[in-house]
Parts: C-alpha cells; structure tokens; sequence
C-alpha cells in the first residue's frame, strides 16, 4: 500500500473510520466490503489521527450515513448513473447496486488497481467503471465523455471529502461544468466552514485535526461560507443542507456531543 500520506493516503484513514461503525451495538450504516482494503498501516495511521482529534470518527460515519440515505433515495427515482469523483475507497458501487443503474469512479490509477484487484480476489463483480485519473487536472467532462457517460441521463453524483482539499476556484470549476454538460443531475457534498481552514473558530481540537491531515501531506485548503451564494453563482439550487450537529442530535439522540466541529461541517446536495 505505501506509506500513509498525502490525500490518497487519507483514503485509507477515512476507510478505517467508517469500517468501525460495523462494530456499534446500533450502526448508522453497514459497510462490510470496505475491510478488504485494509492493513495494520492503515489502522495505525487512522489511530494516530483518532488520538489527535476523537470526534473525527464521528465526522466520517455521520457523512456516510447521510450520503447512503440521499443515494437510496436517488436510486428509487429515475437516476440511471452514479458517479463518484475522488472515490478514494467508496465501496457504494457494490453495497449499493441497482438494476439498469450504471456507477463510474474517479480517482487515482493506484487506488482504482487496489480496489479492482481486491475485487477481483473475492469475485466481487461490481458494475463500476473505473476512471484512472485527475478529475480537475485532466478535465471532469473530458474524463466522462471518454468512458461512456451518458450526459442526457439522469445522474447521481457523490464528491465526498473533496472539497477541501482543493482551491474555491476548482470547486467553482467542476460546479459550473457539471451545470452546462449534465443535463439532470444532483450532487451532494460535504465541506468545512471558512473559519475552520482560516483557524479562527477558536478551538484547540479544530485547530489539531486540521493540522493532522496537513502533517499528513494533505492540507485543507478552501472552506464554503455561504453555500446558498455558492450554488446561486453556478445556478444551482440547494436541495438539502445541513450542519453535522443537526445530523449528530438526529442520529444519536442520546449521545453527548464533544467538539463543536460539528458546527463547522455541513453537508449539502445542490441540483436544479
């Protein structure tokens, strides 16, 4: 695998959080695929950023579930294609399947060829065509156009734990392409508040995680303010949005909340 680092590295972090929801007495969500990708390297590094920030477990998992729950919802209605740009180890495409519904990944060629060959060693057919390359460097539209996208159909898109680690201007970018080629779509998303990158919400532990993943070769970069302005910009309407603390007090009632985080991560789906 590689040592832990950069933000293809971060993938098998993230992984390790949302594989230990399996093991909740009550789990938001099941994911028993995403083991096979993982390794006593990438559970040390998931350790070390667990003790350097706790509630970044419950980060991963309340975005999981959130987005499990909306992709449900789009495979119900006439949705026929799902893509997920900067899939890293998203296991949706084989937890997920839905008849004439065709999945499309996007990520690195290193981390596609581990999840293909994982497959393949478990006999795990995934419909999924896998996209080896830079969705921002090498063009998203491009990228789509090559690989069988049927921009006329109905599509589901997923960019999980991406934002942030990109320029505004590049996140504005794929926004407003997606806008003028897809022609129906929605797309969810999660992403940090301004004050979270720019290190003012005041708090010792924010500072510490964002500082984890930047040790890690993998800096966070751009937070979203107003996500309303946002999506009003690339014409797009907020369909859903919500802060993390709202999804925590909605998914366990009962458990106190740590950190105010939660108050500073959102997730939200945009279409039109």
């Amino acid at each position: 695998m590689g040592s832990i680092s950069n933000v293809t590295g971060t993938a098998f972090v993230v992984a390790e959080f949302r594989a230990e929801e399996n093991n909740q007495a009550r789990p938001l969500y099941q994911d028993t695929v995403v083991g096979l990708f993982l390794s006593d390297e990438s559970r040390q590094a998931a350790l070390r950023v667990a003790a350097s920030f706790p509630p970044a477990r419950d980060l991963v998992r309340i975005r999981t579930k959130y987005l499990d729950d909306v992709l449900e919802g789009e495979l119900l209605s006439d949705v026929r294609q799902v893509v997920i740009l900067g899939a890293g180890l998203d296991t949706r495409a084989v937890r997920k399947p839905a008849a004439g519904v065709r999945y499309f990944e996007i990520d690195d060629a290193a981390t596609l060829k581990l999840k293909q060959t994982r497959y393949e060693r478990e006999g795990i057919d995934a419909d999924v065509t896998f996209i080896p390359d830079n969705y921002v460097s090498d063009g998203l539209i491009r990228l789509l156009a090559q690989h069988g996208f049927d921009f006329n159909a109905a599509t589901y898109f997923i960019w999980e734990g991406n934002t942030m680690y990109l320029p505004m201007e590049s996140n504005r970018h794929i926004l407003t392409e997606l806008r003028q080629y897809v022609r129906r779509f929605r797309l969810s998303f999660d992403y940090m508040a301004e004050a979270v990158i720019s290190h003012t919400t005041g708090d010792p532990g924010i500072r510490s995680l964002v500082e984890s993943f930047a040790a890690m070769g993998a800096p966070w970069v751009s937070g979203i303010r107003d996500v309303q302005a946002l999506a009003s910009e690339v014409r797009l309407e907020v369909i859903e949005n919500f802060k993390t603390a709202d999804l925590y007090r909605r998914y366990w009632v009962d458990r106190p909340m740590m950190s105010p985080i939660f108050s500073y991560y959102s997730v939200c789906t945009l279409g039109f």
